[in-house]
């Protein structure tokens, strides 16, 4: 369920002003990460990235299902064995993630780490899976069996080899406390984008508001629209670089955990949203419903909208965008 999110540019401008613009381009978590501090000079700005990553790794060794030693990692060992104890932020991160999972009906499911890899997007796959394989790698999927102790602080798993991997929040997750942690510390402008999970708060040094350009996939070259955010975020999904075709049909490397076949019928999906952990999982929930589901669940939700890319190239988007007036 791994998301290809190089879709959205963020513009901005220098500014001569007395504060400065100072970005920073890294790869961390397996992806593409770039801070962005608004700061009175080089110095002060290098301090609040410093900042930035140290929390990124911070959460990192906290959530990660690749590092061995991370609290989910000792959650995924202790599947149908006994629950394991984790930090208060960790706990939480989970309940909310449970929480998306329900009002997608299992779309975006945090348990899909458990799937086996049965497709594959590296070109090496020349058939199929077949239905017998597809119904075993989603078996130990679900995130009703996901429990929580309030009380103990614990998360159990309930089957033995289910697995939970928190790639589809964590990013956004990581964004958002980054954000905060800035802001207390005086930064009171800037962006941080962790693989396209985008939270901008504050203004650029000359007054304007950070811009977010969003491209459509059959014309990457292009941006279509433009868009502001102030205090507030935003997070696309997409599908146009790893797929496969089978019979004339375009299967994506966004796996529907509920079915275990990928998610058909679109090509991005961009969220706003107040916070980049909500908009990272609804992002990934809208791809797995598709267009018209996806628009309905999105328009009955304060604060957030969205636009989606059909594999047609027509653009959908919810009652609050006015898309026309935003392009180009």
């Amino acid at each position: 369920m791994k998301k290809i999110v190089f879709l959205i540019a963020v513009i901005c401008s220098l500014s001569a002003q007395s504060q400065i613009i100072h970005k920073r381009k890294l790869f961390m978590l397996g992806s593409p990460f770039e801070v962005t501090a608004v700061a009175k000079d080089t110095i002060a700005a290098n301090d609040y990235i410093d900042l930035a990553i140290a929390e990124s790794k911070r959460i990192e060794n906290l959530i990660s299902d690749w590092i061995p030693t991370t609290q989910i990692s000792q959650v995924n060992k202790n599947a149908g064995i006994k629950p394991v104890k984790v930090d208060k932020e960790v706990f939480e991160l989970v309940e909310r993630a449970i929480k998306i999972s329900k009002l997608t009906n299992g779309a975006f499911d945090i348990s899909y780490a458990s799937m086996d890899k049965i497709w594959k997007f590296d070109g090496s796959m020349k058939v199929m899976p077949t239905e017998e394989a597809i119904k075993q790698s989603v078996s130990k999927i679900g995130y009703q069996n996901i429990i929580l102790d309030p009380k103990e602080q614990t998360i159990f798993l309930k089957l033995e080899g289910m697995k939970l991997g928190l790639g589809g929040i964590g990013q956004g997750y990581i964004a958002d406390k980054i954000k905060s942690l800035l802001f207390s510390k005086g930064c009171l402008s800037g962006i941080i984008n962790v693989s396209g999970d985008i939270n901008a708060w504050g203004k650029q040094p000359d007054g304007k508001p950070w811009t977010v350009g969003i491209v459509n996939p059959v014309n990457r070259n292009k941006i279509f629209a433009t868009f502001p955010l102030t205090d507030s975020a935003v997070e696309t999904s997409g599908n146009y670089e790893k797929f496969v075709v089978f019979n004339c049909k375009r299967y994506s490397h966004i796996i529907d955990p509920r079915t275990g076949f990928p998610a058909t019928g679109i090509v991005s999906v961009s969220v706003f949203a107040k916070q980049t952990e909500i908009a990272d999982a609804l992002a990934t929930g809208i791809f797995v419903l598709g267009v018209d589901v996806g628009l309905d669940l999105v328009n009955q939700i304060k604060g957030v909208e969205c636009i989606i890319v059909d594999d047609t190239g027509k653009v959908h988007s919810s009652k609050g965008i006015d898309t026309k007036n935003a392009i180009n």
